[in-house]
């Protein structure tokens, strides 16, 4: 179920394409529009916003292309998105904590997502996955039992993660807080690098996406003990959920939502968020996302603002109650 939907109002289970004003508009609007990401190519970002640009290009604007803008962790393409003409011609597809989690983490964060931004539809979400790998021992078969390992073995509770700040790692806080485990956050540069240590043996765990994960576990080289939906995944369906092993709180996804610059006229928000549901929802691109994990969204802007605002309540005092000492 759309992640929006679930917490919100909820809406139709599918958009009528006919009822949006971009559909009644012969041709495109535009001569080029763009969608920005903040990390480099290959990623999960990276593919919705080739899959979008695909799905949209000839019909919101004749060209639609990605570019890639990374740095500082997502927050220089918040800037170039903040700093965007506020025509719809640059759209930023962006991960939920960029927005909602580093305004907890950063010190001196330079946006501020409720006022600089206008957020347009979700677009897509993921679950994440605690994945073990040969350091940890074949007999280790759920979550409790890595839990009693871990107590076992001080030296070798470890936890590797995207990044110190990054969701992941606040999952993997969360998961020891209620574990009662001293665990040890190992930070990586990426949640692939962190993957490919656990499978090598260097690393016993990581707390990762699901999307970054499938590869490594379709080939046997790590095993996923718990993913974090709130259901079984529709991905990895023979894997329990942390709900299922006892810890609630750990119940969460990621999504993906499309935003344009402040000051972006109404009608220009409301054809693109149209567009992008549609897009989102196509047949097309749900074919696509289901080889990586990732499942189709859609929303209007209200509800991806009070998704925001949601989000953004539930992690602030999680953040501060963890200890994390935010960064400069």
């Amino acid at each position: 179920m759309n992640v929006i939907r679930r917490r919100l109002i909820g809406v139709a289970p599918a958009i009528a394409m006919s009822a949006f004003p971009w559909r009644a508009i012969a041709g495109p609007r535009l001569e080029t529009a763009r969608l920005l990401c903040g990390y480099p190519p290959g990623g999960s970002i990276d593919v919705v916003c080739r899959t979008l640009a695909a799905r949209l290009g000839g019909s919101y604007a004749r060209t639609v292309l990605v570019e890639n803008k990374p740095g500082a962790a997502g927050r220089i393409a918040v800037e170039d998105a903040k700093r965007s003409p506020p025509d719809g011609a640059t759209i930023f597809i962006a991960p939920a904590s960029v927005l909602t989690m580093y305004p907890h983490v950063f010190k001196n964060l330079t946006y501020d997502p409720f006022v600089d931004l206008v957020p347009l539809s979700s677009v897509a979400s993921f679950g994440f996955a605690l994945v073990v790998g040969p350091k940890v021992p074949q007999s280790v078969v759920t979550l409790r039992d890595f839990v009693t390992w871990c107590k076992a073995n001080p030296g070798m509770a470890e936890c590797g993660n995207s990044g110190a700040g990054s969701f992941p790692h606040f999952m993997a806080m969360l998961f020891a807080r209620d574990a009662g485990l001293e665990l040890t956050h190992i930070p990586f540069k990426a949640g692939s690098a962190a993957l490919k240590d656990v499978a090598g043996g260097q690393v016993s765990a990581v707390m990762g996406t699901e999307p970054s994960a499938v590869p490594l576990l379709k080939a046997g080289r790590v095993r996923a003990l718990a993913t974090s939906w709130s259901d079984r995944s529709p991905f990895n369906p023979l894997v329990p959920t942390f709900k299922e092993a006892g810890f609630a709180n750990l119940t969460q996804r990621e999504w993906f939502g499309a935003f344009v610059a402040r000051g972006t006229p109404a009608t220009t928000a409301e054809y693109a968020s149209a567009a992008l549901a549609t897009a989102a929802r196509s047949d097309e691109t749900r074919e696509v996302w289901q080889k990586v994990a990732l499942l189709p969204e859609g929303s209007t802007s209200a509800e991806l603002q009070a998704a925001l605002r949601k989000e953004y309540d539930f992690w602030g005092p999680l953040i501060r109650a963890s200890g994390f000492t935010p960064e400069e």
